[in-house]
C-alpha cells in the first residue's frame, strides 16, 4: 500500500472509532459502565484527523515532485492502525457492558485493556516524524497535547509494565471477547499496590467477593491495605503484588508474615458512602427529599436535567442542596479514629497539594460556611449582599479560595451566575473569576456545570459581567480539556461579539480568551465561522492601534487552518500584513511574518501576491535585523518566493 494509501486507512479507522464512540455515548445505553472512558478515548482520537489531513496534504504534494518513497515515511502508520482497531474492539466490548450483570473480574478487564490502548496510542503517536511531513506547529502542539493526555490516562488506570500492557493488547486484538478470556487476563494481571490506586478506575471494580461470603468495596480493601503496609515498612521502593483471579480471591504466592498478619480491612459504614458513587463522601448535602449524596454527583444529577431524588425516586420539590455539617463532622471523626486519610481537602488548617505535600490554610471558616448559606437565602437583598462579600473574599487572598470552596459556594455561586438581578450576577461571575485563580478550583467549578451559565452572562449580562465572563473562561481555558467544553459550549461566537464591540478592557478579555481556546486546533473553525477574522482586521486597521498585538497574535495561531486561510485572504488581509512588515513594532514584524508564511506554504497564488504587493525588500531587512523568530521566518518565505521565481522562469 503507499503512502496516501495508509493515511486513508487511519483516517478510516479514526472516523471508525468515532462512530463506535457516538453509538456507546448514545441515550439507549445508560447502563454503560465505562461511557466516560469511551467519551474521552474517542475524543482524544477525533484529535488527530488533523494530523492525518497534513500527512496526506503532504504526501499528495509530495507526489507530483518525486516517486521516491521513503520507508520512514510508511513505517509510522503500522503502530496506530494497530492501537486504533484495539480502540474500536474495545468499544464495542466496553458499549455492552453493564456492571449490574458482569462479574467483578471482567470490570477489571475492560479497565486493564482501557490502559493498554491509551498507552499504544501514545506509542504510536511518539514515532511518527513530524519534520518528515512538514507537520505545521499548531497541530504538531495539538498532538502533544493528546499525547499528554494519554500519558495521564495510562496512569490513572494503574501501574502496569510495558510488556503486560502489550500481552493484553495482544488478547484484545487476537481472542475472542469471552468470559473465559476475562478470568485469563486476571489473572495475568498484577496489581503492584504503590499507594496510589485510581478511584475513578477502582470505583468502578464494584463489590468483591470476600472469603466469607460477605462484600466490601474492591478500592476500600486495596487502598486501606496500602497504606497500613506503608506505614509499616521503612522501604519506600518495596510493594506487595497481589494477584487476583476471577472469583477476587488473593492468590499472591509472596505474601508476607506481617501481610498475613494484618486484621481484616476496614468496613466503611454505609451512611458515610455517597449513593451514587459508592465512596467516602467529601462534602456530603441533603437534597429536598432528605437524602445525602456527595455535592459534586447530586449536582452533576441534577445538571443532566433529572428532577428526581436518584436513591427514592420522589421527585424534587427544589434543587436546594443543603450542606450536611453533621455528617461531614462524623466523617471527619471516623477517618481520624481509624487513621484514615480524610476525604475532605481541607483537615486541621492544612490542605494538600498535587505533590502530596500539605500547606497551612488560615481564615474563619466558620464565617465563610454562614456567608455561603447566606448565598441560598430567599431574600434578594441578603444574596446580593453575601455574594459581594465573596467576590471581596475571594479576590485577598488563596487561603480564602480555598476556604470558600471547601464550604460549599461554588455550586451556589454558579446557581447565581442566572440571577435576574444584575448586581448578584455581577458579583457571582467575579467570585467565580476569582476562585478559579486557585488551580485546583478549577475543575470543581467544571464538575459544578458553570460553563453554560457563564457564556449565558457572557451574552445577556451588563458589560462588567461580559468582561468578567470572559476573563473566567480564559482562566479556565487553561486546563486542556477544558478548552474542548468551553469551545463546544458555545462560547466562541459570544467572545466574538465581545471583540468586536465590548469596551476596551472587554476586547482585551475576550481577545485574551479566543487565542487560548484557539490553541486547540477543533475552535479554530468555530472562530472562523464566527467572524473573527473581519473582527481582527477592523483591530489592526484602527488608528487608534491599541490592540494590533492581540490581533496579530490570534491570527497566527489561527493561519495555518485552512478556513482561516480563505478567510484572511478573501478579506483582503494581505496589504495590511505587508505594510506592518515595513512599520510595526518588532513583535508585530514578527507575527506578520508568521502569518504570511502560514498563508503561503504550498499556495503559489499567495506566494506571487506577496512578491507583486513588494514584500520582498520588507523580508529581506527582517530577516537580518528582526527578532531571532522573525528572522527563520522571513528566511524561509525569502526561500519560497526564490524557488517560485525559479519555477517561473523555467
Amino acid at each position: 500500500m503507499d503512502v496516501t494509501g495508509e493515511v486513508l486507512l487511519v483516517l478510516e479507522l479514526v472516523g471508525e472509532v468515532t462512530a463506535a464512540g457516538i453509538a456507546v455515548g448514545g441515550g439507549g445505553n445508560d447502563g454503560v459502565s465505562f461511557r466516560k472512558d469511551c467519551t474521552d478515548l474517542v475524543r482524544k482520537i477525533s484529535l488527530l484527523s488533523h494530523l492525518l489531513e497534513e500527512i496526506r496534504e503532504f504526501r499528495a504534494a509530495s507526489a507530483a515532485t518525486s516517486d521516491d518513497v521513503d520507508v520512514e515515511s510508511l513505517s509510522w502508520s503500522s503502530d496506530l492502525v494497530v492501537a486504533l482497531r484495539a480502540a474500536k474492539r474495545l468499544l464495542s466490548l466496553a458499549g455492552s457492558f453493564r456492571s449490574k450483570s458482569s462479574s467483578d473480574g471482567t470490570t477489571r478487564r475492560i479497565a486493564s485493556l482501557f490502559q493498554s490502548v491509551t498507552w499504544k496510542l501514545e506509542k504510536a503517536l511518539s514515532s511518527i516524524p513530524y519534520d518528515h511531513f512538514d507537520i505545521s506547529e499548531e497541530v504538531q502542539e495539538q498532538v502533544e497535547l493528546v499525547r499528554s493526555q494519554l500519558r495521564r490516562a495510562t496512569e490513572r488506570y494503574g501501574s502496569l509494565n510495558s510488556k503486560m500492557l502489550s500481552h493484553v493488547l495482544a488478547q484484545l486484538l487476537n481472542e475472542e471477547i469471552d468470559q473465559q478470556l476475562g478470568n485469563r487476563l486476571i489473572r495475568s494481571l498484577h496489581i503492584q499496590n504503590n499507594g496510589s490506586i485510581d478511584s475513578e478506575v477502582s470505583s468502578k471494580m464494584g463489590a468483591v467477593p470476600e472469603s466469607n461470603g460477605s462484600k466490601s468495596h474492591g478500592v476500600n480493601i486495596i487502598s486501606y491495605k496500602s497504606k497500613r503496609l506503608g506505614n509499616t515498612s521503612d522501604h519506600s521502593e518495596a510493594c506487595l503484588v497481589i494477584d487476583i483471579d476471577a472469583d477476587g480471591q488473593d492468590n499472591s504466592p509472596n505474601k508476607s508474615l506481617d501481610e498475613i498478619k494484618k486484621p481484616d480491612p476496614i468496613a466503611i459504614p454505609d451512611d458515610f458512602l455517597c449513593p451514587i458513587s459508592l465512596e467516602l463522601m467529601r462534602d456530603p448535602v441533603i437534597v429536598a427529599t432528605g437524602q445525602t449524596y456527595e455535592r459534586s454527583f447530586i449536582q452533576r444529577w441534577i445538571d443532566s436535567g433529572n428532577a428526581t431524588c436518584p436513591k427514592t425516586q420522589q421527585k424534587l420539590e427544589n434543587f436546594t442542596l443543603t450542606p450536611n455539617y453533621v455528617l461531614r463532622s462524623l466523617i471527619t471523626q471516623w477517618c481520624a479514629k481509624h487513621n484514615i486519610e480524610q476525604p475532605t481537602g481541607l483537615t486541621n488548617g492544612k490542605i494538600k497539594k498535587s505533590d502530596g505535600s500539605f500547606r497551612d490554610v488560615s481564615g474563619d471558616i466558620a464565617a465563610i460556611q454562614a456567608l455561603v448559606r447566606k448565598l441560598s437565602s430567599r431574600s434578594v437583598e441578603e444574596r446580593r449582599t453575601a455574594a459581594a462579600e465573596i467576590r471581596s473574599l475571594s479576590k485577598r487572598s488563596t487561603d480564602n479560595r480555598i476556604l470558600i470552596a471547601e464550604s460549599g459556594g461554588i455550586p451556589i455561586l454558579v446557581n447565581l451566575l442566572t440571577s435576574e438581578d444584575v448586581l448578584t450576577q455581577e458579583n457571582a461571575v467575579t467570585s467565580i473569576l476569582n476562585l478559579s485563580i486557585y488551580e485546583n478550583n478549577k475543575g470543581l467549578i467544571m464538575l459544578a456545570g458553570a460553563i453554560p451559565s457563564i457564556v449565558q452572562v457572557l451574552r445577556n449580562g451588563s458589560m462588567e459581567a461580559r468582561e468578567n465572563a470572559a476573563a473566567t473562561l480564559f482562566s479556565l481555558s487553561l486546563g486542556d480539556e477544558n478548552k474542548i467544553i468551553i469551545g463546544a459550549s458555545g462560547a466562541i461566537p459570544a467572545l466574538v461579539v465581545l471583540l468586536q464591540d465590548g469596551s476596551t478592557r472587554g476586547k482585551k478579555d475576550a481577545a485574551t480568551a479566543l487565542f487560548n481556546l484557539c490553541i486547540y486546533q477543533g475552535n479554530k473553525g468555530r472562530a472562523i465561522r464566527a467572524g473573527i477574522i473581519s473582527a481582527l482586521l477592523k483591530m489592526l486597521t484602527d488608528p487608534s492601534n491599541c490592540m494590533v498585538d492581540e490581533a496579530l497574535t490570534i491570527m497566527s495561531v489561527l493561519a495555518s487552518h485552512h478556513e482561516a486561510k480563505v478567510a484572511i485572504v478573501k478579506a483582503s488581509t494581505i496589504p495590511v500584513l505587508i505594510d506592518l512588515l515595513r512599520t510595526g513594532l518588532p513583535r508585530n514584524k514578527e507575527n506578520a511574518a508568521a502569518i504570511l508564511l502560514a498563508l503561503c506554504k504550498r499556495d503559489s497564488d499567495n506566494l506571487a501576491c506577496i512578491s507583486r504587493l513588494g514584500a520582498v525588500i520588507p523580508l529581506t531587512e527582517l530577516a537580518k535585523s528582526g527578532t531571532e523568530r522573525a528572522k527563520r521566518k522571513a528566511t524561509s518565505l525569502l526561500e519560497h518566493l526564490r524557488k517560485l521565481q525559479q519555477f517561473q522562469q523555467v
